[in-house]
């Protein structure tokens, strides 16, 4: 029993250490169809470029949803392929590139485009993935 307790906790250590863009998803599926982030690492991410002047307009939970895409595309998502988000006040895509290392941390390259009352802006940032899972736009 003592073995088995302890296969298990190794494991989930294990499950919490991946590497950018493998495609593998698992964990509960947010309302827009890719996997959810817990509140503690979107809490971390602070607001994530779209808390910049790009997500101007936004509702809080549009700002919620674009940031979900943002970890969505960053954590999971193959480079070259947008992370789609609708809110009740704007849209969005969110676009991350082919990860790399720097150092121990995981990088990627990334582009999250909005519309807002049929206005396009875009943004364009390098974020990094901290020990915690969330990832931090640099600036």
């Amino acid at each position: 029993m003592r073995i088995q307790v302890t296969v298990v906790a190794i494991v989930f250590a294990l499950s919490g250490c991946s590497t950018v863009g493998g495609g593998g998803v698992t964990g509960p599926v947010a309302s827009q169809g890719g996997p959810a982030a817990p509140e503690t690492i979107i809490n971390a991410m602070g607001g994530g470029l779209i808390g910049g002047p790009v997500g101007a307009g936004l509702s809080d939970s549009d700002r919620r949803l674009a940031l979900q895409a943002e970890y969505r595309a960053l954590e999971h998502t193959p480079a070259g392929k947008a992370v789609d988000w609708q809110g009740s006040r704007g849209s969005g895509a969110v676009t991350a590139s082919q990860p790399y290392r720097v150092g121990s941390q995981d990088c990627r390259q990334y582009t999250q485009a909005v519309n807002v009352g049929g206005q396009a802006r875009s943004a364009r940032a390098t974020a990094c993935r901290n020990p915690d899972g969330s990832w931090t736009p640099l600036t």
